[in-house]
């Protein structure tokens, strides 16, 4: 187990070009923190600094308080689980696993405890004598994070584990990984592209854009209150509808005008709006899918036409035209009408609303959250 500390931390590469700027995060003991973000954001160069794959241009890094700039992979006490395994073919599963004790000149019968314990909790006890081209690629993956917690590191480092696998080995890899964390006491650090990775595995996330962090905070913090536009668009699925929209203020009362609708704020968002002293403006206006209500009235609710409409079984994914802009619905079928239970119609007339309680308004100019 092992504190982390990146202060300041900056890559710049010989191109001149800056991977990662002025990267700032603190890492509590036993936490699991997932990077996330879209590719070349400088994710996984962070994570290759933190183990040493990568030099440090400018900024410090400390594990346990001790500054690791300068000193070496092997010695910083980490394992790294890579995207594509990185297994030895000509090494059965136990040789591979017990490949960096042998390199310590760990005693036998504790390589054996190690590897053993590591494999029962992996439950790839069976497959020790196999070599891995007789595996798939989950219990590859199983070997190579067996092969990292064998070592007893103090931080765990992986690099998109999952993303080589189908989509139904990735949840169950997830679910894996989650009673792993349970079982063993090390730090975790994740990196990955997927939304859905970051949401379910991680006790924070540090969402990344062009080598900048964009937002730090738990799964549920940067779903409820994202920081800017880009947050709210990569946090969710679907993403969040993104309107034009007008913030008013008459008479000491706040609204929302959304193609030509006008929503009065609730009385909390009133008070909300007020302590932050907004002024009358042009913005963008964030509302989920799951958050949007369709209405069989036409007062205070937005006309639309359907487009496509997704049958997901607990759910229905309507996609609809609303002045020219496409607007994504996710309705529960459980109360819907039986005559809307397979979907609606293409050209169907529909009208949406929302609670201004779940809205989130974001600056024109800047894209940050106004509250």
């Amino acid at each position: 187990m092992a504190t982390l500390s990146l202060r300041n931390i900056k890559k710049v590469y010989d191109n001149k070009v800056t991977a990662v700027d002025d990267f700032n995060l603190e890492i509590a003991d036993n936490e699991f923190v997932v990077f996330v973000g879209p590719s070349g954001c400088g994710k996984s160069t962070t994570l290759r600094m933190v183990a040493g794959l990568e030099d440090i241009s400018d900024g410090d890094l400390y594990i346990d308080d001790v500054r690791m700039n300068d000193v070496a992979p092997k010695d910083r006490d980490i394992a790294m689980v890579f995207q594509n395994y990185a297994l030895y073919p000509h090494m059965t599963v136990f040789q591979n696993m017990a490949f960096a004790l042998k390199l310590r000149k760990t005693p036998k019968p504790e390589i054996e405890r190690a590897v053993h314990a590591a494999a029962e909790i992996l439950e790839i006890t069976e497959y020790l004598n196999r070599k891995p081209k007789a595996l798939s690629g989950g219990q590859r993956q199983r070997v190579a994070i067996g092969r990292a917690i064998v070592r007893e590191p103090k931080v765990m480092l992986m690099d998109e584990p999952l993303s080589n696998l189908d989509a139904k080995l990735r949840n169950e890899m997830r679910a894996e990984i989650i009673k792993l964390r349970q079982r063993i006491n090390t730090t975790f650090i994740y990196v990955t592209h997927d939304q859905t990775e970051a949401m379910t595995l991680g006790d924070r996330i540090v969402i990344m854009k062009d080598g900048l962090i964009q937002q730090i905070g738990t799964p549920q913090e940067v779903f409820d209150h994202p920081s800017n536009l880009f947050v709210a668009g990569f946090i969710g699925t679907p993403h969040m509808n993104i309107f034009d929209a007008e913030l008013k203020k008459e008479n000491g009362q706040y609204s929302v005008v959304v193609d030509g609708v006008e929503f009065p704020c609730s009385p909390e968002m009133q008070a909300k709006y007020e302590a932050k002293g907004l002024a009358p403006q042009k913005v963008h206006l964030g509302i989920r899918p799951e958050h949007l209500n369709l209405s069989d009235s036409s007062e205070h609710a937005i006309p639309a036409e359907v487009v496509v409409s997704e049958m997901m079984g607990s759910s229905i994914h309507v996609h609809a035209d609303a002045n020219g802009k496409d607007v994504v619905l996710v309705i529960q079928t459980v109360d819907l009408p039986e005559k809307y239970r397979t979907g609606y119609r293409l050209g169907e007339k529909v009208h949406f609303t929302f609670d201004t309680n779940l809205m989130h308004l974001f600056s024109v100019e800047t894209g940050e959250n106004l509250i």
